[in-house]
């Protein structure tokens, strides 16, 4: 089956805040919306937003054993993992295994995530 469908809808509108929801253990600081999912593959298009101030620290940077693309959709987020800042229009395609975080953004970020769980490092 393949990941769901939408027709448009802004999803960065004021009346559209309440689709966001809160990462687990990050409240108040990063939000996420799902996009589509593919109930099968696990595949998914999701946003996350960093809000201003957010700081992902102590969660430590991660990796995990499947590709996934980011593109920085707005704002700025420092990557640790890579000493850099990444600003609007940033992008990467990270392969398996690849270390990320953690993240702090001063003015706040969203980010285009889009993941790949099926496509496991073998």
């Amino acid at each position: 089956m393949p990941k769901g469908t939408a027709t448009y809808w802004n999803t960065l509108s004021s009346e559209n805040q309440n689709h966001w929801t809160p990462v687990t253990g990050l409240e108040g600081m990063v939000e996420e919306l799902t996009l589509s999912v593919d109930p099968v593959t696990n595949e998914y298009t999701r946003l996350t937003r960093f809000l201003p101030g957010a700081d992902t620290s102590a969660f430590e940077g991660k990796a995990h054993p499947y590709p996934e693309e980011v593109f920085i959709v707005s704002g700025r987020l420092y990557d640790h993992a890579f000493a850099m800042w990444l600003e609007t229009g940033h992008y990467a395609s990270r392969p398996p295994g690849e270390s990320h975080g953690p993240f702090h953004s001063d003015i706040g970020c969203v980010v285009l995530e889009v993941s790949f769980p099926s496509r496991l490092e073998g």
